[in-house]
């Protein structure tokens, strides 16, 4: 690295951002929290810790565009499809709403329109990378107000790119409709098209890369496609988070979405880190002291406003009591990108530098007081579901779930080769619920086109075990033949769910104790399986009698029992499962 002061400036966040985060855990806390106390610190208005705050904001962007393409992997056209209605009217309530509102209000106390509506459109946009974090943290992705809260939070980003055109008009530019119009059509023409041939270009692309079998090709390969969709769409003026987002859409579709997801996870925890802390560096806490009662008041109001707003709508389409204050409460906070916007509206002289530092305030205070405002909005459901009869409190639609969430008492079975089909064609016919996991593309295809529930990911990934339920899950059966990716598996397995049954497949008997060790309860070695039908066979082709031969074998298992339990827990008789009895 050329600069080795921004070296030391990383290494500076990321230890004071480990002691943070561990911090908070221990008082129970998000980790979000942790990051922006980081940033506070480390940043121009704290102790000055860092010096290189624009490379640092280079990174954080790389962090934003990084979670829109994970968004758009769980999100999916399906479910897109789906919150289509509530989306595109849902979320145009909710901005030009909160629009609306926050200008009447700004107006009351005196402040001139252009600025007022400028405010109501800071406003009007809420955190995507802070509720999604929190989402996740909960494990409310999918379903119940996930959904709700990601589709609004869709249609706001798309309305950062008119927003940010809006700007110079609230200025005093004149307003050129032509231009509006041609850009507005140029960028859902190249959407549209963008769309259309990645559908196509994307599973060819993935398929020729996973055939590889180089994990190294396909992590290039999902980055270049996440990159280059949002480099493309900042080309015709659309935002570079937007073009990532549309590329984890079209990866969502192919079978490999699994896998690209937990494969560009460790990327998007460290850059948006970095997001957060550069909200962090932007707060001057002096301002708090300077003007507390105005900007409390305006967090109030910020608060109640964006959540009385989104709460009335969710609840206007269908959606229970219950689902409309969750969503509603969840986004009651101001957006990274209303940081960006605030700079543009800087730029063009429709605020003050005195009300941003005010807005920067009530913003980040807005983004971290977030985890509390969700709990008083989970309370507050709660109490009014006692109190108010059910027929207020239901809703009229049903909310869409996750694909793998119907999935309890399965068996997990890892590897699709003759093992793992045997397996699960043995299941189907005994009417036991199943997923497979599998890492080669053409074994997947053919399961697939068999209609085994098999998806493409690596086990040894939690995010692609949690995909496939593992926490509910009954029985892991682990038939490859990598020990140590076999190993990680068995450990995360029980570390998700610590009552699930482990039995692996090892190759070598020397191979067994570090499987057992990593939580397998039952190993198959196929050294010592192998060896038995070997001896089966010479001997039956010498022709010495079945009882000797039964003899010989059981000989030999009992010398294998006493050296290696797991690899035969009945006779053994010390299986875990039996000893936890």
């Amino acid at each position: 690295m050329h600069d080795p002061n921004f070296l030391q400036d990383l290494l500076v966040l990321f230890a004071l951002g480990t002691f943070t985060v561990v911090l908070f855990h221990r008082i129970n806390l998000p980790p979000v929290l942790g990051f922006l106390l980081t940033g506070l610190l480390c940043g121009p208005y704290g102790f000055k810790l860092v010096e290189n705050i624009a490379e640092v904001d280079a990174l954080a962007e790389l962090g934003v565009v990084l979670l829109l393409f994970t968004i758009g992997i769980e999100f999916s056209f399906e479910k897109l499809k789906k919150l289509r209605r509530f989306l595109l009217i849902g979320g145009s309530l909710q901005v030009l709403g909160t629009i609306a509102a926050t200008a009447a209000l700004s107006m009351l106390f005196g402040l001139p329109g252009s600025t007022a509506i400028f405010l109501g459109m800071l406003v009007s946009l809420s955190s995507t990378v802070l509720v999604v974090r929190l989402l996740q943290h909960r494990n409310e992705m999918n379903g119940g107000h996930g959904t709700t809260t990601v589709g609004i939070l869709v249609f706001q980003d798309l309305c950062i790119v008119p927003m940010v055109l809006a700007v110079p008009f609230l200025g005093g530019t004149e307003l050129d409709l032509t231009k509006i119009l041609l850009l507005t059509g140029k960028s859902v023409g190249f959407v549209v098209i963008a769309v259309s041939f990645a559908r196509y270009f994307v599973p060819w692309l993935l398929d020729h890369v996973a055939n590889t079998r180089k994990r190294e090709a396909f992590v290039l390969s999902i980055m270049l496609l996440c990159l280059g969709t949002g480099y493309a769409t900042s080309q015709v003026g659309l935002s570079l988070a937007l073009g990532a987002f549309l590329a984890g859409l079209v990866i969502s579709e192919s079978k490999y979405s699994h896998q690209a997801f937990s494969d560009i996870l460790p990327f998007r925890e460290v850059f948006n880190f970095l997001v957060f802390v550069s909200i962090g560096m932007m707060f001057d806490a002096r301002t708090l002291l300077t003007e507390p009662l105005l900007i409390g008041g305006c967090l109030l109001l910020l608060i109640l406003v964006k959540a009385a707003i989104t709460t009335g709508i969710a609840f206007g389409f269908g959606y229970s009591l219950r689902i409309a204050i969750l969503t509603g409460f969840t986004l009651a906070q101001a957006s990274e990108f209303s940081f960006v916007l605030a700079k543009v509206g800087l730029a063009e002289k429709v605020l003050n530098p005195a009300y941003n530092q005010v807005f920067l305030a009530v913003a980040i205070l807005s983004m971290a007081v977030t985890p509390l405002v969700c709990a008083i909005g989970v309370r507050l459901a709660g109490l009014l579901e006692k109190g108010l009869p059910a027929r207020w409190i239901g809703g009229r639609r049903n909310t869409p779930q996750d694909d793998t969430g119907e999935l309890e008492n399965h068996v997990v079975i890892v590897g699709f080769g003759v093992g793992g089909r045997t397996l699960a064609t043995v299941l189907k016919d005994i009417a036991t619920p199943h997923v497979v996991i599998e890492l080669d593309p053409d074994l997947v295809k053919n399961g697939q086109l068999a209609k085994v529930p098999v998806f493409y990911g690596d086990a040894s990934s939690q995010s692609v075990l949690e995909h496939a339920g593992i926490a509910k899950a009954r029985l892991i059966a682990i038939t490859t033949i990598d020990a140590r990716s076999a190993a990680r598996t068995a450990s995360l397995a029980r570390r998700i769910n610590p009552d699930i049954q482990v039995l692996a497949r090892a190759r070598m008997v020397d191979e067994v104790d570090m499987l057992v060790k990593a939580g397998a309860h039952e190993v198959v070695p196929e050294e010592l399986t192998g060896s038995v039908e070997m001896l089966t066979r010479v001997l039956g082709t010498l022709h010495v009698p079945a009882p000797i031969v039964e003899d010989y074998i059981e000989k030999l298992e009992k010398e294998w029992t006493a050296s290696c339990p797991a690899c035969y827990p009945s006779a053994s008789g010390k299986s875990d499962s039996e000893e936890g009895k």
